[in-house]
């Protein structure tokens, strides 16, 4: 399957306003498997809701942050790098803010090709450092990361996903 994907281009660049419904259907589809078990089906359809919305408002002409991932031409994830939101990160950081693939495209080394895209950008904004927030029973994502080389960092925090969520932060040099 790998070898076969290989032979297909995966392609990431900003994101568009005519991406935002592809953009909105991944998430739903992301969030969709990626958290069962781990934030109340409830909660999810409540967030998975309002992606259109939010998509439709947030991916403008201005988006610089925002990024679509596409395989094949076709929209298969989403990613979001930009500065770090914790005051404690020095400049030398970036952050993956956001990293949703659909499910039928787990595990074929599209999340990789995303990731290492994230670093090249990093890294050409003298950055030398990445952070990332990972649900704290989220273990796939947790493993997806410890595979790139994050590591934890001991900061945790409260994210109320329905029922109280602790995240942990991750974060590698570049």
């Amino acid at each position: 399957m790998i070898d076969e994907m290989m032979k297909k281009t995966v392609i990431i660049r900003l994101a568009r306003p005519e991406d935002a419904p592809d953009m909105a259907e991944t998430h739903i589809r992301s969030w969709e498997v990626a958290y069962r078990g781990i934030v109340p089906a409830e909660y999810i359809s409540q967030k998975n809701a309002s992606r259109h919305d939010l998509y439709a408002r947030v991916i403008t002409e201005k988006n610089d942050t925002n990024y679509i991932i596409q395989y094949a031409g076709k929209t298969v994830g989403l990613m979001k790098i930009a500065p770090p939101q914790d005051d404690d990160l020095g400049d030398e950081f970036y952050e993956v803010q956001s990293l949703y693939l659909h499910p039928d495209y787990f595990r074929m080394g599209i999340g990789s090709k995303a990731l290492e895209f994230a670093f090249e950008k990093a890294r050409n904004l003298s950055k030398t450092a990445m952070a990332v927030w990972v649900l704290a029973d989220n273990i796939n994502s947790i493993r997806f990361y410890e595979k790139h080389g994050f590591i934890a960092d001991g900061k945790i925090k409260d994210a109320p996903y329905g029922k109280v969520n602790g995240i942990i932060r991750m974060r590698k040099n570049i």
